[in-house]
């Protein structure tokens, strides 16, 4: 056996290299194909991420009227301690918040510098519970606490997370149905090429059955052909999404303003990273043994 896989994949890189130029183009498809699949993959892993991290951190915010009382205020937050989703409550002062925008958004900061008053209202920061909280459930609160007197806006943040986590599944989704697509065209790609690679060794092939050479042993080379231009089309795929989530880390990073750590751009993980290769070679695999069936 050991013999025969040496000869298939001898056989295999001689007929790459005689038809180079048309083995690079079905490498090229199936590099593209990987890529994309593998890019979406990072983007819905980093958007999960993201969702979850923020959504431990996820916060209920009740913006207070600048008219309103002091009873008003300790009712909106009497309101909010009886809530068992509350796990606790800061208040956040006119001149807190002020501050806060100010370390927060250094180069907007001079904004506010010639503004009369304080633009910014007092507000009340509830830590949401670690578990057991329904997203039911704070809604009917948001509503709650935002018709009482003296509130101004209640904003609760996994409104925006839930968004976030839907456009996750959509990218995903996206990333699927187009990699799908250009899998199947990667795939006919490397039956076209490999059945060129056939045509070309057409009289080596008769040769071979004339003489009674087993099926499998003249359609092997073929198959592995296939198979080497998609693990070569994975791995390059691979290489190019590496240096491309390097070279974006700082500038994302940069991009959003702190939201988002650098050093929590992360590449894929070594199991996705197989599987892709596996379904690189797959994919060829599938091209070649479409084409060595012309072999009768």
């Amino acid at each position: 056996m050991i013999a025969g896989l040496k000869y298939f994949i001898t056989e295999a890189a001689v007929s790459l290299w005689r038809g180079r130029h048309s083995s690079l183009l079905s490498i090229l498809t199936i590099t593209i194909a990987i890529f994309m699949l593998g890019l979406f993959l990072l983007l819905s892993q980093h958007v999960d991420r993201m969702v979850a991290e923020w959504g431990r951190a996820a916060e209920f915010s009740v913006y207070l009227r600048d008219d309103a009382t002091v009873m008003e205020h300790e009712a909106i937050e009497a309101v909010l301690r009886a809530d068992p989703a509350i796990a606790g409550i800061e208040r956040v002062s006119k001149d807190a918040a002020l501050a806060r925008f100010r370390r927060d958004f250094p180069d907007l900061a001079p904004a506010t510098a010639g503004s009369p008053q304080n633009p910014f209202p007092a507000s009340l920061e509830a830590r949401l519970a670690a578990a057991g909280v329904s997203g039911a459930a704070m809604e009917k609160l948001a509503k709650r606490v935002g018709s009482m007197s003296g509130v101004s806006d209640v904003r609760y943040d996994r409104r925006w997370l839930d968004r976030l986590a839907s456009m996750g599944a959509f990218i995903r989704w996206a990333g699927f149905t187009l990699a799908a697509v250009l899998i199947l065209a990667a795939a006919f790609t490397v039956t076209n090429v490999v059945r060129l690679a056939l045509y070309a060794r057409r009289d080596e092939v008769e040769i071979m059955e004339l003489v009674g050479a087993p099926m499998a042993f003249i359609r092997g080379p073929f198959v592995f052909e296939g198979i080497i231009q998609g693990g070569l089309g994975a791995l390059l795929a691979l290489l190019l999404l590496r240096v491309g989530v390097d070279v974006a880390r700082p500038q994302v990073a940069a991009i959003a303003g702190g939201a988002i750590d650098a050093a929590s751009i992360q590449f894929l993980s070594a199991a996705t990273i197989g599987v892709l290769v596996a379904g690189g070679m797959l994919v060829g695999c599938f091209g070649g043994f479409v084409a060595a069936r012309r072999v009768k």
